[in-house]
């Protein structure tokens, strides 16, 4: 009788080992998925808080464009003289693909394997009205190669900055007159305006589709 319940409780104490082992495996994929999923996102916060890019840089909108600045070494040239956006507090640059329809999922997907996207029938760079641009803060870390990513510092960036739109070969100047985070529903923001701004949003918080963070500027004239 003794031997019998020797038995059944090592096989009770076997079954409790196994269960232990497999929710220390579970918990361990769960912080491996975790950490790929946000890993371009620690890697950017990294970057950030031991190189941080100097917001007073100069910028051009081509090499050509560069050549006025002659023998300087700080000066960031668009990636597109056509249209281009830089946010030099977050050394942000990247090219823009105008007109992107932003209720059609299939077009601006494709659009933000490209660039920042300008929503269609927003205004241009310079234009009285919104120009109104979005990007992908990435959901995963396979996204995060797909998509121009360049707003994942998008946080960092408060009143007063300075961020620059290039567009037809000309620089225009934003300053920053508010941040916010809204719900991912929220469309207020694309609304036209009788002034000269832009609008940034990208997903927020950064590798999660759950609010959008925004960034409004007026132009500098």
């Amino acid at each position: 009788m003794q031997s019998r319940n020797l038995k059944k409780r090592k096989k009770t104490e076997d079954i409790y080992v196994k269960m232990v082992r497999l929710g220390l495996l579970l918990v361990a994929l769960a912080f491996f998925g975790a950490l790929i999923i946000f890993f371009p996102v620690i890697k950017k916060e990294i970057s950030y808080r031991f190189n941080k890019p100097d917001e007073n840089i100069d910028v051009a909108s081509s090499e050509l464009d560069s050549m006025r600045f002659f023998g300087q070494d700080n000066v960031i040239v668009a990636e597109d003289p056509l249209f281009s956006i830089v946010v030099p507090k977050i050394g942000a640059n990247s090219k823009v693909i105008p007109d992107v329809d932003p209720y059609n999922s299939k077009v601006y997907q494709v659009a933000l394997t490209k660039g920042v996207a300008h929503a269609k029938g927003t205004a241009y760079p310079g234009e009285r009205g919104n120009s109104f641009l979005f990007a992908h803060s990435s959901d995963n870390f396979y996204n995060a190669n797909r998509y121009n990513s360049v707003f994942y510092l998008l946080n960092k960036i408060e009143i007063g900055d300075i961020f620059y739109l290039i567009y037809q070969n000309q620089i225009f100047r934003y300053k920053v007159t508010e941040t916010s985070v809204v719900k991912a529903d929220a469309v207020e923001y694309m609304s036209e305006s009788n002034e000269k701004i832009a609008t940034l949003m990208t997903c927020w918080p950064a590798g999660t589709t759950i609010n959008r963070l925004v960034v409004v500027g007026k132009l500098v004239e």
